[in-house]
């Protein structure tokens, strides 16, 4: 019974001192964000790091139509486990036992994503969001191969690939100004890229942090 009262307690001091902040009354048309991001695939063991921009649309005070663009580089090794086996079997049998080590290489990766975003601004200095992560994943890999090994390879040591993710999102903004702000951004997604190479689908997850600037008219203003 006790722990109950208390539990009451405290929704009842945190509500009231959430109520005492003010909500938002300036809110700039448009909002442009850009900064360091991580893209994470556990499942492979690779990290990726890079430089994550977006620029949004507020068409409400709780809705925000938006494009998002990150670039990523990284590097890790890509081990038997992690191949499709049958792209294994179609490997040449002298280049097994150097794979069996694994194989290192080099990835870069642009993301493309556009869609709403619904906002929270019920707290004058912040926003919290969460929007659907749709869009497109390009990735440029090149093994670490010796040359007469990549000549060896299936389709050599060099590989591009295409293909949609999906997922979902979120985070805050600190509006220390509305011209001006700091975001952390987080994205869970998941993708099935190089399917002929590899053994199935990955999730990943990426974490965003950078400035956003507000500009434009104020939306609140009639």
């Amino acid at each position: 019974m006790k722990r109950a009262l208390f539990f009451a307690l405290a929704l009842f001091l945190l509500s009231t001192a959430l109520t005492c902040f003010s909500q938002q009354t300036d809110i700039r048309q448009f909002a442009a964000f850009g900064g360091f991001t991580y893209l994470a695939a556990p499942s492979l063991n690779l990290t990726q790091r890079g430089f994550d921009g977006d620029l949004g649309y507020n068409y409400r005070s709780w809705l925000t139509f938006g494009f998002d663009f990150g670039y990523y580089t990284g590097h890790s090794t890509l081990l038997p486990s992690d191949l499709n086996p049958g792209f294994v079997a179609i490997i040449p049998p002298a280049l097994l036992p150097g794979l069996a080590a694994g194989a290192p290489y080099n990835i870069s990766t642009y993301t493309y994503e556009a869609g709403p975003q619904l906002n929270y601004r019920g707290l004058k200095k912040v926003t919290f969001f969460v929007r659907p992560a749709l869009g497109a994943l390009h990735s440029d890999v090149a093994v670490l191969l010796p040359t007469a090994a990549c000549a060896l390879l299936p389709g050599g040591c060099s590989k591009s690939d295409t293909v949609p993710f999906y997922g979902f999102g979120g985070g805050m903004t600190w509006e220390i100004t509305p011209h001006f702000g700091l975001r952390v951004t987080t994205d869970f997604v998941h993708y099935n890229f190089f399917a002929g190479v590899l053994n199935g689908g990955r999730n990943s997850v990426r974490v965003s942090i950078g400035p956003k600037f507000g500009f434009g008219k104020n939306i609140l203003e009639k």
